[in-house]
């Protein structure tokens, strides 16, 4: 069985994101787009360029508080999000704490019939399994493509993460960050991840193993 791959892009100009995006997508099934590594006004002009390749793209514009580089204000982002969405991509992901409150942008998006992936991150820890599977259950009202990232400090916190398969009946993807957590990474996979997010070469996460890496683990 082959396993799918997402490599994540983030570029600080349009004309590097493209040349990377073609390069990335040759070699992997899907891309990630960090479109917050990009500054606000080059977000329209990055959008045109990419978007023969928008149908194998996940979508991101993350906030500094949900560790990204977009430093505008929060009206700003949800512009900019709904723009991507009329754009179409596989899919677009947006931060389950950004959905929940607002309301009015969260009809908007349901309304484009955009593929959403709901996300959340722990950066610090790993929670315990009731307050996994509470968040678990309270982001699948939004999407059934869920993302949940936790930072582990321990091989007990990937496990934990990893657990959260064994409930789900939607599109998961549930992995921790950094050294310990690393190998969830690929675990997820064989639990029924989509996909598993690589980079191209420098770990744009901590604990990210490169395109190259995970071939050499696994056939992708």
């Amino acid at each position: 069985m082959s396993y799918k791959t997402c490599v994540t892009i983030a570029e600080k100009t349009p004309k590097k994101l493209i040349q990377t995006v073609k390069k990335a997508i040759k070699k992997s099934d899907y891309v990630e787009i960090r479109f917050d590594f990009l500054s606000p006004s080059q977000v329209p002009e990055s959008l045109e360029l990419v978007k023969k390749y928008l149908k194998r793209s996940v979508c991101t514009l993350r906030p500094k508080s949900e560790g990204g580089k977009f430093l505008g204000s929060e009206n700003e982002r949800l512009s900019i999000l709904k723009l991507i969405a009329e754009y179409n991509p596989f899919l677009l992901d947006v931060e389950y704490n950004t959905l929940r409150k607002n309301k009015q942008f969260t009809r908007y998006i349901q309304k484009t019939r955009t593929n959403l992936l709901v996300s959340w991150h722990d950066f610090k820890k790993t929670p315990n399994d009731s307050t996994l599977n509470r968040i678990l259950n309270q982001m699948s009202k939004f999407s059934k493509n869920i993302k949940i990232v936790t930072t582990a400090r321990s091989t007990n916190d990937s496990s934990r993460v990893l657990s959260l398969y064994n409930v789900a009946k939607l599109n998961l993807i549930a992995f921790a960050m950094g050294e310990y957590g690393k190998m969830s990474r690929v675990l997820c996979l064989f639990l029924g991840s989509p996909y598993t997010y690589v980079s191209l070469g420098k770990a744009i996460a901590p604990g990210q193993f490169s395109l190259d890496e995970i071939k050499s683990i696994i056939k992708v």
